[in-house]
């Protein structure tokens, strides 16, 4: 797939190697292939943004690689353009020999997937299904700092889908294993690819049902509930965790607004049409 570049090609540059991306400057390059040094490089077109083709080269770069969590603050489109690009760079650097009978692979012309042409199975770019969950409880949401996250950042709980549940189970069974707290009320609300390395974040809400926090060390630093208008270090705009954060915010005022009005209504004339 792709086709050597003459050097006259324009658009946007994924460069992209061992889950890295080339970012001069700190931003993804766009122009001509000539611009960039990349006359001579394949290149595959993997989609457009702002009317522009943008282009996947598999290339190391000597300086300025970088990670696709560099542009997370770029428009959501070209963010997910970038890690399609970068997810794909991996499928095809991991899957240069069939995991069945050991022969060379080789990249389908037609479509995203490595052929072999020995036993003829056909591979396709694996996404691995997680969830991101935020739990209300009255006027609070459940945050939690992240073993693996740098920093003082708290955000919702996430997990990856295991064989044989149903996505909801599995907001159920994580949220018990990190914290022993149990929801109920599981509303789904919207996904958004994540390629660290190559997940599908399917995004929930869900209400407080029962029990107390006890974090799992191995996963959390800490964990607590947070009065809507008394949160800690959130995760950036643009992700869907600060999506979640926001939509539960925006309940639990509502809901506050709601309470105080009712509240200034002389009892006498409350329940009154």
């Amino acid at each position: 797939m792709g086709h050597e570049l003459s050097g006259n090609e324009q658009g946007w540059w994924i460069v992209s190697h061992n889950g890295k991306l080339w970012l001069p400057d700190g931003a993804l390059p766009r122009g001509t292939a000539a611009q960039y040094s990349l006359q001579g490089a394949n290149g595959v077109q993997i989609g457009e943004w702002e009317q522009s083709a943008v282009w996947l080269v598999r290339q190391a770069r000597p300086r300025d690689m970088g990670s696709v969590r560099q542009l997370i603050d770029e428009d959501a489109g070209l963010f997910q353009l970038a890690g399609k690009g970068v997810q794909l760079a991996e499928f095809y650097r991991s899957h240069r020999f069939c995991g069945y009978c050991g022969h060379p692979m080789r990249i389908s012309r037609k479509e995203w997937a490595c052929l072999c042409d020995h036993c003829h199975e056909r591979y396709y770019p694996q996404i691995a299904p997680c969830i991101i969950v935020a739990i209300r409880r009255g006027d609070e949401i459940l945050l939690a700092r992240h073993q693996r996250h740098r920093g003082e950042i708290y955000t919702v709980l996430a997990g990856f889908a295991e064989v044989g549940e149903t996505i909801e189970q599995t907001v159920v069974r994580e949220v018990m294993e990190e914290t022993q707290i149990q929801v109920t009320n599981v509303r789904y609300v919207t996904s958004q690819p994540w390629p660290f390395p190559h997940s599908l974040m399917m995004a929930f809400t869900a209400d407080y049902a029962a029990g107390d926090i006890k974090i799992q060390l191995s996963e959390l630093a800490d964990a607590g509930w947070f009065r809507y208008d008394a949160l800690p270090l959130l995760p950036p705009p643009g992700t869907v965790a600060r999506r979640l954060i926001e939509d539960t915010v925006a309940v639990c005022r509502a809901l506050n607004e709601t309470a105080d009005a009712h509240a200034t209504i002389p009892s006498d004339q409350q329940g009154i049409d």
